[in-house]
């Protein structure tokens, strides 16, 4: 049995970004702990949205060829995922959404031809976001977003890390606590089930 592997998927158009760079302290976090880390930065990949055309029902395969094809793989193979998205009012970035609702074609091998192919493993994932205001209710949306997302491809929602006030380039290396949280945030995404 190879290492575990944990996919990353950075949703923010921008690299090098405050969500970039915790999304990377906490690939470093399962790393450390003997993880095998992938990242995919959406903003690089071609995949067009979701055009609710439900060829999806007859085998659970998306007709829209492109880069989605090769990210259905990889998330059908991690075996934890770090979702990050900053929040682009009060949601997902457009990037970040269009490989959510592509995961339709997931959720009907899961729900409707119950051909999932679920093998026992206990996947999970976690969600990695910044917002700029300190709005209370910043993170809800995205939140329940991502919840649903994870149900659909067979993932736990497991733990999530949310910074409010916070939007300059690289300011989040300025929060106290924000790197050390992602770190920790990586290492507990991949300790075996029971160590939670």
């Amino acid at each position: 049995m190879g290492a575990m592997k944990v996919l990353g998927i950075m949703g923010s158009p921008r690299r090098r970004s405050n969500t970039e760079i915790l999304l990377d302290r906490t690939l470093e976090g399962s790393r450390e702990m003997g993880a095998e880390v992938e990242k995919l930065a959406v903003s690089e990949l071609k995949v067009r949205p979701c055009l609710e055309i439900y060829a999806c029902l007859k085998d659970g395969r998306c007709a829209i060829k492109d880069d989605m094809q090769r990210v259905y793989e990889k998330l059908l193979e991690a075996d934890h995922i770090a979702f990050a998205s900053p929040i682009f009012f009060y949601g997902l970035t457009s990037q970040a959404k269009a490989i959510v609702d592509r995961c339709q074609a997931l959720w009907v091998r899961r729900y409707v031809l119950d051909i999932s192919g679920d093998d026992g493993r206990m996947r999970r994932g976690v969600f990695i976001s910044v917002g700029a205001t300190q709005g209370e209710r910043l993170f809800d949306g995205a939140v329940l977003t991502v919840k649903y997302f994870f149900d659909a491809i067979g993932v736990k929602y497991c733990g999530d890390l949310l910074v409010r006030g916070v939007d300059g380039e690289a300011h989040i290396r300025e929060h106290a606590t924000a790197l050390d949280d992602a770190l920790r945030l990586g290492r507990e995404l991949v300790l075996p089930r029971g160590s939670e």
